[in-house]
């Protein structure tokens, strides 16, 4: 049997009545403010550019006009009279403007009727939650005779998601925050010296630029760019950039570093070099994504360092994770680790690391986090899935942290949350005495701001773990 909300019917011509009225209600979001202005191509500043709209005479962002009109339309398309209705005319009248929040309730009653052509005139009337008009006209359209009686279509859903804006929302919440003296490694391309000055100018870091002196001013040159106030520690090659970057790191002049545009491979092979860096626990790379689909940030780890980590390697790749996500505000972290399957088996050796994890979490070897797996990535991000599967977990479908097997899955991982679900990503490395904000060449210019902002999360909450305690 079909439900009732799943069926569109009209009314017809012969039932409608002189002062019959129909009404509807809805509340403006900015997503509808958005998908108005992406359907119609309407990108009037004053409707979604909030710095251009706070000068208005409005004093802020306000819905398109056309926005009431389509809900008007949406009555008479629908329920008044509904299919088979044939638009003629309309006139609108734009009396208040309406901003995000409003609740508007759209009102339409027949005027008169034109029995020669089945005309039907209607009155239209546009309300605020003041009950302060802010549209009214008259539609003419064309009633239909027959019934009709259809099941509701099935239309895609639609989803909007700016990964820029919603990277930005949260470099603005680290706004006051006292930026970190960086060494920036090689920064000898376009991407990543606008990166590192990027950076520098939203107050991320303090930038130190390690790297041949000549190049790098040529290049800032070529590209307009000011080297002027910026601190430059010339270096012959890429490699003696990496090995004084790391030495800088060592000493406690610089709290984290930048990789530039040499190979992380170089970067890394001078950071294990360098003694004074090391901690007692296996560096690994943490990306944070903000998924389209996914209501929080998700960390994914390690799919850039540890090709095959040991069961002792995924344990310190846990810690950093989880000390990460402590910093940027997630005080007990959920874990996943992931497998291909729900079950602990012998034949997938992932699942007995995932077993052995979580016990060592039970032990307190693994502290300030909630740890659950195996778990298939279905059931790590969807509490659907793991209801349908019967799968009881207090991780399954709100994890904060994913937990790969070993690189290959994590990279695969990572790059199809960018690519096919067009995630937003950063990344930096943990375990060393310092983060390392890590970048592609493809990363865009939000991204790598987004790395440095994450490494200097981590860099100072690492800088006040290290503070001697002031109580009694």
């Amino acid at each position: 049997m079909i439900a009732p909300d799943e069926v569109i019917e009209n009314i017809t011509y012969d039932e409608l009545r002189v002062g019959q009225c129909a009404q509807m209600r809805r509340t403006l979001s900015r997503d509808d403010i958005n998908a108005f202005a992406l359907v119609s191509g309407d990108v009037n500043p004053a409707h979604i550019d909030d710095e251009y709209a706070e000068g208005t005479r409005f004093h802020g962002v306000i819905a398109h006009g056309m926005w009431a009109g389509a809900l008007i339309s949406s009555v008479l398309g629908t329920e008044f009279p509904g299919p088979g209705t044939i638009y003629l005319e309309q006139s609108l009248k734009f009396l208040l403007p309406v901003r995000v929040g409003d609740t508007l309730t759209v009102t339409l009653c027949v005027k008169d009727k034109d029995d020669a052509h089945r005309h039907v005139r209607m009155d239209c009337t546009v309300l605020n939650q003041n009950g302060e008009p802010v549209v009214t006209g008259e539609a003419l359209v064309r009633a239909p005779t027959t019934r009709i009686s259809r099941r509701r279509a099935a239309l895609p859903t639609l989803h909007l998601f700016d990964p820029e804006a919603r990277i930005e929302e949260w470099l603005a919440t680290l706004q006051g925050h006292p930026a970190v003296r960086c060494a920036v490694v090689h920064p000898c391309d376009e991407a990543s010296l606008r990166g590192a000055l990027d950076s520098a100018e939203a107050g991320l870091i303090v930038p130190v630029l390690v790297a041949p002196r000549s190049r790098l001013l040529a290049l800032a040159a070529s590209l307009g760019l000011s080297l002027d106030g910026v601190e430059i520690v010339d270096t012959e090659h890429s490699h003696a950039s990496a090995t004084t970057a790391a030495m800088l790191a060592a000493r406690g002049e610089v709290g984290m570093l930048m990789k530039g545009s040499l190979h992380t491979d170089e970067l890394m092979a001078a950071v294990l070099a360098e003694r004074g860096l090391r901690t007692g626990r296996r560096m690994s790379h943490v990306f944070r994504f903000e998924v389209p689909a996914y209501p929080r940030p998700l960390l994914v780890t390690d799919a850039a360092i540890n090709i095959a980590p040991t069961l002792e390697d995924k344990a310190d790749i846990v810690r950093n994770a989880v000390d990460l996500a402590r910093a940027l505000g997630v005080d007990r972290p959920r874990v996943a680790l992931l497998s291909a399957v729900e079950t602990v088996t012998p034949r997938i050796a992932s699942t007995l690391d995932a077993a052995a994890l979580c016990k060592m979490a039970d032990r307190g070897q693994i502290a300030h986090a909630t740890l659950d797996g195996p778990l298939a990535f279905d059931n790590a991000i969807s509490a659907e899935a793991a209801r349908i599967k019967g799968i009881e977990s207090p991780v399954a479908g709100q994890a904060d942290i994913l937990v790969v097997p070993d690189l290959e899955a994590g990279n695969m991982l990572a790059k199809q949350l960018e690519y096919l679900a067009g995630a937003s990503s950063s990344g930096v490395v943990l375990g060393a005495r310092v983060p390392i904000a890590l970048t592609s060449r493809a990363d865009p210019a939000v991204a790598r701001k987004a790395s440095a902002a994450l490494a200097g999360v981590m860099a100072r909450a690492m800088h006040a773990a290290a503070q001697p305690s002031t109580g009694d």
